[in-house]
């Protein structure tokens, strides 16, 4: 792409999200033959225009995978205007040639990009940085929600060993993560004191910046393993693609029963397709 600036309906803080939802429900979605065509010139001549027309196309789908993270406490505007980054993203490095859809891709970048802006964000001094830990604290919630009775509101020993078997993660990082997210925020703009001229609790912190090569080299090393993942599933069969997904890779994840009976087989059957494609994944990274 381009150094040209693609043009999108304007988000910002004064913005009404209702109709910014309107406005992007006016640009027609694509059929495969056009999406493809569109790609081929951004792929091989730079068209900002194809850019431009591939990125407004798909504008519904950020915000369909946006409200999966309405729960955070920020605003659905910057959570959009984050989803949008991680489309134009996916739409630069789309690979026409592959011979799949730019939705499939763009949903992995978008979703990246959101789930990076929400750790970023939340007020807790620290999230976790693997795989495990991230799925706690973006799945925490909602597993209360459905444990919990309405006349309960703290988790349990067996509701704990639960989310810790679900989530595979260990208690304890159940009971710290629950620890931290239901301690009340603290907002760095909030001042020191009740005089109007005291400082924000933000000019009381060192920067804890990384510098520009640290932060390139996280950039790239992110950039390689979404690469690779891509790839890795891309080698999977469909119904093994659709399983993992559905499974893995959603932020509502189905049950081997829901699927049992989408596809008209066993859970066990299902089970046993879901460990085939991860042991094909795992041999993908380890070849």
């Amino acid at each position: 792409m381009t150094n040209a600036v693609v043009s999108l309906p304007v988000l910002d803080l004064e913005s009404d999200l209702k109709a910014y939802i309107r406005k992007i429900s006016a640009f027609p979605m694509l059929e495969a033959q056009e999406e493809q065509e569109l790609a081929m010139r951004l792929q091989r001549d730079g068209d900002v225009k194809a850019a431009e027309k591939l990125v407004t196309s798909h504008l519904r789908l950020v915000v369909k995978i946006a409200y999966g993270f309405k729960n955070y406490g920020l605003s659905m505007m910057d959570i959009i205007s984050e989803g949008n980054i991680g489309l134009m993203k996916a739409v630069k490095k789309f690979d026409v040639s592959k011979g799949f859809r730019l939705s499939t891709y763009a949903m992995w970048w978008i979703k990246a990009q959101i789930q990076e802006y929400v750790l970023r964000s939340w007020s807790l001094v620290k999230i976790g940085t693997t795989v495990a830990q991230k799925k706690l604290f973006f799945n925490l919630n909602k597993l209360k929600n459905k444990i919990l009775d309405y006349d309960r509101e703290n988790l349990g020993v067996d509701d704990v060993k639960l989310i810790s078997n679900e989530l595979g993660v260990s208690e304890n990082e159940v009971k710290e993560m629950t620890s931290r997210m239901d301690q009340s925020d603290v907002y760095l703009f909030d001042k020191t004191s009740n005089d109007e001229e005291s400082n924000c609790l933000i000019d009381n912190l060192a920067s804890t910046d990384a510098n520009q090569e640290e932060l390139y080299a996280e950039r790239q090393e992110q950039n390689q393993h979404v690469t690779q993942l891509y790839a890795a599933i891309e080698t999977l069969k469909d119904r093994e693609k659709e399983i993992i997904m559905a499974r893995k890779l959603t932020d509502a994840p189905k049950t081997l029963e829901e699927l049992s009976i989408e596809y008209g087989i066993s859970k066990e059957r299902v089970r046993q397709i879901e460990a085939r494609a991860l042991e094909k994944i795992q041999e993908y990274f380890n070849a």
